[in-house]
């Protein structure tokens, strides 16, 4: 299966006797264009994660302060392990003393086209541009629309990688990230604070 080894990591650090993440036993989607999801992450510090479809799993960066609509904000996107494809679909919380523990929303979902080129203009496979260190999408997604790019600043040497995610092009004034406290769910409409109340509910 692709990206099968890749997940590795990620299995490793949950229980999914205790967690109800997807576990990522399936195999990859197949057709359409490839997914891409924006979850907001109520853990030991409020982030978004920012999660692309590659080779058969989302690759994943931690941005604090979520993706800006503005193309002079440049977010800083820390990698973090593959997920599952499933993920995408993933919005709960996540027990207390598990990895990650806190509540998950759906900030934004979609599919995006690779628009990564070479010197000469042509274009690249997406997780070749990603190795080189630099790639550019579009987004088609409920609040994420246009062209974005994702650029690599700091190797792993020795330190955390790390990249930048900016919007290029023109300013676009519906993609600005809001409060994550008030924000909604692109996939039910709840905030965190709803989804965590039902579910302790639950």
């Amino acid at each position: 299966m692709p990206g099968a080894d890749t997940l590795a990591e990620y299995r490793r650090k949950r229980d999914f006797r205790k967690t109800r993440e997807p576990s990522g036993e399936g195999g990859p989607r197949v057709g359409g264009e490839p997914a891409f999801v924006v979850q907001i992450h109520d853990a030991s510090t409020m982030h978004f994660d920012f999660r692309l479809e590659v080779d058969g799993v989302l690759k994943s960066w931690s941005i604090p302060k979520g993706p800006s609509g503005d193309p002079h904000d440049k977010r800083l996107a820390v990698p973090t392990e593959d997920h599952p494809l499933g993920y995408r679909d993933f919005e709960g919380t996540i027990a207390e003393g598990e990895y990650g523990a806190g509540t998950v929303i759906i900030w934004d979902e979609g599919s995006y086209r690779n628009r990564s080129t070479d010197k000469r203009g042509h274009e690249i496979p997406f997780a070749e541009a990603l190795a080189h260190g630099h790639a550019s999408f579009r987004l088609d997604g409920h609040k994420l629309h246009g062209d974005w790019a994702l650029t690599r600043f700091r190797e792993g040497d020795g330190q955390r990688e790390a990249w930048l995610l900016v919007r290029r092009g023109h300013s676009s004034a519906g993609s600005a990230t809001t409060d994550p406290r008030r924000a909604r769910s692109a996939r039910s409409g709840r905030t965190l604070k709803q989804v965590a109340a039902e579910e302790s509910d639950g």
